[in-house]
């Protein structure tokens, strides 16, 4: 069976994948101020991160068009996986699914055409969570499993996989109303790290730390805990512009653990809105 993988641009592929012909990704649009940048691969991480940090108001995402996704779909692929991020979190998955509609419809009245299968998957997470699904849903297709065995499964890993995240700033949560000015004065004074999570796509907060290394720690251990065994679990870890923490990550999970595979890889736009400079992002 051929196939191809689609995110969003929250997929947060690594350099290697990037270059993969059986990856694919619809990009976002970030707004900053009266500036629109498109999230694809002339996004700048570092030029961004410093227009955040200079608008006082809330950076903002729109998700991409469902035309977008419909041209997405073609192609000669006979099947087509969707991977997308939590409907809670953005519009991309139900226009990912009304894309799939449009090309539903287009070609259903071409006649001798193959029926091409496309799964829309949203992840109920986003960055490493997406790519964590996306890798084990390439893993099932080199396997040559039919379509219908890949759903089921991607399906049920997606509900078992977990996903938790450690700030940096929290300066966009509270520019996006989602902290108060006086828990972020208390929070950025006293040096508190929250350590979130995601629960069935939507954002939760586990524990707490002062100082990113403590909070570090207790993220890594909160996702231990939650797993019965590491050892046949997929470990990504998604950064913004801070390789260094990725591997102290991956040194304090390889105390807890062992793990099939340890992937890291660098937020794109999207991914940077949400985590800002600083922010980690772990799936397995």
């Amino acid at each position: 069976m051929t196939y191809k993988i689609i995110g969003d641009s929250c997929l947060d592929l690594t350099e290697g994948l990037k270059k993969d012909p059986h990856f694919q990704v619809v990009p976002l649009t970030l707004q900053v101020g009266q500036s629109t940048v498109v999230d694809d691969d002339t996004f700048d991480r570092t030029r961004f991160i410093q227009m955040m940090k200079e608008c006082p108001d809330p950076p903002k995402t729109a998700c991409p068009s469902p035309e977008s996704f419909k041209k997405a779909y073609e192609g000669p692929e006979e099947a087509v996986f969707v991977i997308c991020l939590s409907e809670h979190l953005s519009g991309s998955y139900n226009s990912a699914q009304v894309g799939k509609q449009l090309y539903e419809e287009e070609h259903s009245q071409e006649s001798g055409e193959r029926k091409k299968n496309i799964l829309v998957l949203s992840s109920l997470s986003a960055s490493a969570g997406q790519l964590n699904l996306a890798l084990y849903i390439r893993d099932l297709c080199e396997q040559g499993l039919p379509f219908e065995k890949i759903v089921k499964r991607a399906t049920a890993y997606r509900d078992d996989m977990k996903t938790y995240f450690v700030l940096e700033s929290l300066d966009n949560l509270r520019k996006n109303g989602r902290l108060s000015g006086l828990q972020a004065f208390f929070a950025t004074t006293l040096n508190i790290k929250p350590v979130m999570a995601g629960d069935k796509g939507v954002i939760v907060k586990v524990d707490q730390a002062r100082g990113i290394s403590k909070a570090l720690q207790r993220m890594c251990d909160h996702a231990v805990a939650a797993v019965e065994d590491t050892r046949d679990r997929t470990l990504v870890i998604a950064h913004c512009n801070c390789p260094d923490r990725a591997r102290q990550v991956v040194q304090e999970m390889e105390k807890r653990g062992s793990f099939k595979e340890i992937v890291i890889t660098e937020t794109a736009g999207v991914a940077t809105v949400y985590a800002n400079d600083g922010g980690i992002v772990i799936a397995l």
